[in-house]
Order: structure tokens, then C-alpha cells, then sequence
């Protein structure tokens, strides 16, 4: 046994796990929104406070999160056991006891109306949606159009890792251009998630309902996926609001 699994996980490796959780809502990390409050480690022990924007947070939504996280945290060759404890939620304890004792979701709501799996799918679809629009800009902004871009399949495109970019061939290889790849790889991290995009063939992006993009119902798609993202960014705003006027009104109660 190496001395790295003999001496347990560090907090840099941990947090780098939590920040690949996301909001399902916002689809933004845990770690950037300040969802993590605490990371305590003990041996191959890890124990991660959350607290959400608000009381009322969707449970499934904060299941999703606090299940992600246990799972990520998990996944850590260091790591034998986590333990998730949420707090400031008025289901804290149900999900708290749910998450650690590897209840499923059904099991911990008896009464929920639908499976979380179905939310899930749905707010990742969300998610693909608003991130094939950073993707497309990037594109865009690259100079090709919008016949070149619904042309494009997974086999277009050759990451170079040691330069951050993408290259991304059109017209059958005759030419190429350069474009970050960070757009570029969270979209297809999320239409791979989304079952998509996984054969060389596929095309590359697609309408919100899946289907290939025809050139001339380009700009409506693109628009749509504009609108996508603009409301997981009001609604992020919306939380970044009540999350300092709770910290506000923790600290005039501290202060009294």
C-alpha cells in the first residue's frame, strides 16, 4: 500500500471532488456557490457540512446534492466512508439520515410525488441546453457559421490538452479552427451525461428535444438555449440574494 492511501485523503483532493457537484437548478459547482461549509477529515473518514440558499430548496434538489457529494467524495481511492450533514433545510434531517444510511430517495419521502431520477433527468437536459450555447458561442465566435456548426460530430474535434483548445475541422478536414476547451468539454461532459453524444457520428449539438439541427432552425435553437441560461442565471442571482441576507441576518443575531 502507497503511502498516499495509507495516510488518507488531503482537503485539496476532497474539495477538488466536491467542486464537480453541482446545483441541478443552476448548474454551477457547490463548491463556487458556498454550499460547503466545512470539510473535516479523520483517517479515511470524511464528514462535509452543506447549507443551501434556502430552508425550503427543493428536497430533491438538495437529495441530488448531498447524494453527488457523498458519492464524489467517495470515489477517492483514500477514502473509506463519507458522511454528509446538511443544515438550515427543513428536511435537514430526513436527507441527512437518507443520505448516510444509503437510503434511496423513495425511502426517505414515502409521500414525494415522482422519483427524483426524472427531476434529474430533466434538469440535466436543462443543463446540456444552456451549456451547447457557450459551446456554439465559442464557435461562433471563431468565425464559423451555422451550417458548418449542425455539420459537426464528435470526430470533428481533437483536444490538445497542453494548449487548453480545441481543434474543430470542417468542410471534411479542409480547414480548422482553434476554441477553448473549457465550452467544449463541459457540453459534451453533460451530453454524454445526457446519453447524446457517444459515437464518433453523432452530431455534435442538438435541439432541446434532442433531435439533429436543421441550418435553417439554427438561430431559433441557439436563442432557445440563450433563454435556458439566462434563467439559471436569474435564478442563481435569486440565490446568491438570499444566501446574504441569511448570512446578514445570522451576523446581526451573532452581534446581539
Amino acid at each position: 500500500m502507497s503511502s498516499q492511501i495509507s495516510d488518507g485523503p488531503t482537503r485539496a483532493a476532497v474539495r477538488d471532488r466536491l467542486d464537480r457537484v453541482t446545483d441541478p437548478e443552476l448548474d454551477c459547482s457547490i463548491v463556487e456557490l458556498e454550499y460547503v461549509d466545512g470539510i473535516e477529515i479523520t483517517g479515511h473518514r470524511v464528514a462535509v457540512d452543506l447549507t443551501l440558499p434556502t430552508a425550503w430548496c427543493s428536497p430533491a434538489f438538495a437529495w441530488m446534492m448531498a447524494v453527488d457529494a457523498r458519492d464524489e467524495v467517495e470515489s477517492l481511492p483514500t477514502v473509506e466512508e463519507s458522511r454528509l450533514t446538511l443544515h438550515d433545510h427543513m428536511h435537514e434531517t430526513e436527507i441527512t439520515r437518507g443520505v448516510n444510511e444509503r437510503l434511496s430517495f423513495g425511502e426517505t419521502f414515502p409521500d414525494a410525488d415522482g422519483d427524483v431520477a426524472a427531476v434529474r433527468a430533466e434538469l440535466d437536459e436543462k443543463a446540456r441546453v444552456a451549456r451547447q450555447y457557450d459551446a456554439v458561442e465559442a464557435l461562433l465566435d471563431a468565425g464559423l457559421d451555422a451550417e458548418a456548426i449542425v455539420d459537426l460530430s464528435l470526430r470533428d474535434l481533437e483536444m490538445d490538452d497542453s494548449t487548453n483548445t480545441v481543434a474543430v475541422y470542417v468542410d471534411d478536414c479542409s480547414f480548422a479552427v482553434t476554441v477553448p476547451n473549457d465550452p467544449i468539454e463541459r457540453y459534451l461532459h453533460k451530453a454524454r451525461e445526457t446519453a447524446l453524444v457517444s459515437e464518433p457520428d453523432d452530431p455534435l449539438f442538438r435541439t432541446p428535444e434532442g433531435d439533429p439541427i436543421e441550418a435553417e432552425s439554427f438561430v431559433l435553437v441557439h436563442r432557445r438555449g440563450r433563454l435556458t441560461q439566462v434563467n439559471m442565471s436569474s435564478q442563481g442571482g435569486i440565490c446568491d440574494g438570499l444566501r446574504e441576507a441569511r448570512e446578514r441576518r445570522l451576523e446581526e443575531v451573532a452581534d446581539d
